[in-house]
């Protein structure tokens, strides 16, 4: 009964941490199932969540729809930074992960640099916490990130679109020949992974945090990066997969509660999620599960 109650009180936490994993991963999937790999995810949303905190900061007082705005704001500067890895990798045919890398490293700099113009520190001001639990104590964001993955999934399996970006990230030069335009699609997967990239930056810092700082994402892109290729780059894998993650994450904050572990040092379940997510890429990454052309620049000369 008390591993029961324990479990019951864990839920609101653990759907509070799978949200941003699963809106991060669904854009991953998108953006790789159009051929473009996405190792960006990470600083997108660490641009998402300063871009958020931001906005909560100087709107929570002026305004009662902070939230909103902070949520669409974050979503819009993850779009428009992802152009720089759109540009780089579909018009120039750069190396994709040179090319995620360096945005990631980008990113890590510009957030810390634009909160010393606006704060004088390397972090954004405290705020209130910006989105509670609320229907059967479980976070509105997890009802954000299963709307996004049902829409995605409609998109991709019952319009053409869908055919169109899983055919970029295939057979591109099949596609080409039939009259679609590979590079406008990749520049929209690309696109929409940042969007919701940024987002799932801004449901962290609206929901695990009281204000941005450099370690507020903490590896949570990369963590969605292995849940795209643990779940098989299908809509229904990175559903169960984003959530084996966030449960493991919620577990390494919660099981130091278990009174037959408190013997434990606190960092051996803060590894639990990261030993989990580099398993899972060990065990898959021989498995030809992944979009044939993806990581591949397209050449249509």
């Amino acid at each position: 009964m008390e591993q029961v109650l324990f479990m019951a009180g864990t839920l609101p936490s653990t759907f509070m941490i799978v949200a941003p994993i699963l809106i991060a991963a669904t854009g991953g999937m998108i953006c790789e199932r159009s051929g473009v790999v996405n190792i960006a995810l990470e600083g997108l949303m660490s641009i998402g969540a300063m871009t958020a905190a931001i906005t909560h900061v100087f709107l929570e007082s002026k305004t009662g729809i902070s939230i909103p705005l902070a949520l669409i704001f974050s979503a819009l500067a993850g779009c428009l930074f992802s152009l720089i890895h759109a540009f780089a990798s579909i018009t120039l045919r750069a190396d994709q992960i040179i090319s995620g890398t360096g945005i990631n490293i980008l990113a890590n700099g510009l957030t810390v640099f634009i909160c010393q113009l606006l704060f004088r520190m390397d972090r954004s001001m405290n705020y209130r916490m910006g989105m509670r639990s609320g229907l059967l104590g479980i976070y509105p964001t997890i009802w954000i990130a299963l709307i996004i993955l049902a829409a995605v999934w409609f998109m991709l399996y019952r319009r053409p679109w869908g055919l169109r970006l899983r055919a970029a990230g295939e057979y591109p030069q099949a596609l080409s020949s039939a009259g679609g335009n590979v590079i406008g699609i990749r520049y929209a997967a690309v696109l929409i992974s940042g969007l919701l990239a940024g987002l799932a930056g801004g449901c962290i810092v609206l929901t695990q945090d009281i204000q941005f700082t450099v370690s507020t994402i903490n590896g949570k892109g990369f963590i969605a990066l292995a849940a795209v290729s643990f779940g098989r780059w299908l809509p229904l894998g990175i559903l169960g997969s984003s959530f084996l993650f966030g449960i493991s994450s919620s577990l390494a904050v919660n099981v130091i509660n278990i009174k037959g572990l408190q013997f434990l040092p606190s960092e051996v379940f803060s590894m639990t999620p990261y030993l989990i997510t580099l398993l899972t890429l060990v065990l898959f990454s021989g498995k030809d599960y992944a979009p044939k052309a993806a990581g591949q620049p397209y050449k249509n000369d």
